[in-house]
C-alpha cells in the first residue's frame, strides 16, 4: 500500500515539476498533441468499421433473430473498442516518446539536474537511441497485447467479465505503461529492458500506483496531450527511488552538512557582496 500511494505522489511530483518550469511543459506538447491527431484518426476509423468487423468476425452468428445477433455483435464492438482505447493508451506513450525522443530526454536531464546529479548517459548516437527505444517499446507492447488479447477474451465472461476483468486490466495497463515512461531515465542508466521490467515487478505498487491514475487520465480526450510532460518528469523521479539514487543524494548531503558547518567562519563580519 505504502508503493502504491508513492507512486501516486510521483506522478503529482512531475506535474508541479513541470508547472514550475513552463517552457519545458509547453515544448512537451508538442510530440503529444502530434501522436494525438494520429491516433484519433484511428480510432474514428475503428469506429466506423467495427461494425463490418463484428459481422466478420461472428459468421456463427448469421441466421441468429433478433435480439440475440445484434446482442452478440453489440457486445464484440464494445470490447473491441475498450481494447483499441487501451492499446491506445499504450502505444500512445512509446510513439508520443518515440516522436519527442530528443526533447523528453533533454526534459529528463533536467528533473535529474534539479535532484542533485544526473547520469552521463550511455554515450549512443542518437539514431542508436533511437534504435534501441524503438525496439525496447516493440518488446514491451508485445507483453502488454498479450495481456490485453487475454483480458478481450475474458471479457465475453458474465459479469466477472464486465467487473473484475477490466479493473485488473487497467491496472495491467498501468504497469506497461509506467514500464514505457520509466524508458527514458533507465536507458540513460543503460538497463536492458528486461532487468527494467524486473525491478519493477519487485515495486509493482511503484509501477501501478503511477500508471493506472495515468491510464484513466489519458482516456479523457486531450489530457494526455497536457500531462506527458509531467508524466516523463514523475518517471525520472520514480527511476531515481527505484536505483536508490535519491538516498544516496540525501545521505550525500546529510554528511556534507556537519563539514559545513565546521568549516563557517564563527564570528567576524560578513565579506562585501556585490
Amino acid at each position: 500500500m505504502r508503493d502504491l500511494v508513492a507512486g501516486t505522489g510521483y506522478l503529482g511530483k512531475g506535474q508541479r515539476w513541470v508547472a514550475r518550469h513552463g517552457r519545458w511543459w509547453g515544448f512537451g506538447m508538442i510530440p503529444a498533441l502530434i501522436a494525438l491527431v494520429l491516433y484519433a484518426g484511428a480510432l474514428v476509423a475503428l469506429a466506423f468499421f467495427a461494425g463490418d468487423l463484428a459481422a466478420w468476425a461472428t459468421p456463427f452468428a448469421d441466421g441468429w433473430g433478433t435480439p440475440w445477433q445484434g446482442l452478440l455483435r453489440g457486445l464484440f464492438v464494445a470490447l473491441l473498442f475498450a481494447g483499441g482505447l487501451l492499446l491506445s493508451v499504450l502505444t500512445f506513450t512509446a510513439v508520443t516518446l518515440l516522436i519527442g525522443d530528443p526533447f523528453y530526454e533533454s526534459l529528463s536531464e533536467k528533473v535529474e539536474e534539479s535532484e542533485g546529479d544526473c547520469p552521463p548517459g550511455t554515450g549512443m548516437s542518437f539514431w542508436r537511441e533511437l534504435w534501441v527505444s524503438l525496439r525496447d517499446s516493440v518488446h514491451v507492447l508485445v507483453r502488454a497485447a498479450g495481456f490485453g488479447l487475454l483480458f478481450f477474451v475474458l471479457g465475453f465472461l458474465p459479469v466477472v467479465g464486465q467487473t473484475v476483468v477490466p479493473a485488473i486490466g487497467f491496472c495491467v495497463s498501468g504497469f506497461f505503461l509506467t514500464v514505457e515512461l520509466t524508458s527514458v531515465a533507465m536507458q540513460r542508466r543503460g538497463i536492458p529492458v528486461r532487468e527494467r521490467l524486473r525491478m519493477l515487478r519487485g515495486r509493482k505498487g511503484l509501477a501501478v500506483g503511477f500508471g493506472t491514475p495515468l491510464v484513466l487520465l489519458f482516456l479523457v480526450p486531450f489530457v494526455a496531450v497536457f500531462l506527458m510532460p509531467g508524466a516523463v518528469a514523475g518517471a525520472t523521479l520514480l527511476v531515481r527511488d527505484l536505483t536508490g539514487e535519491n538516498e544516496e543524494v540525501e545521505a550525500a548531503e546529510a554528511a556534507e552538512g556537519p563539514g559545513e558547518a565546521t568549516a563557517a567562519p564563527p564570528s567576524g563580519p560578513s565579506p562585501a557582496r556585490w
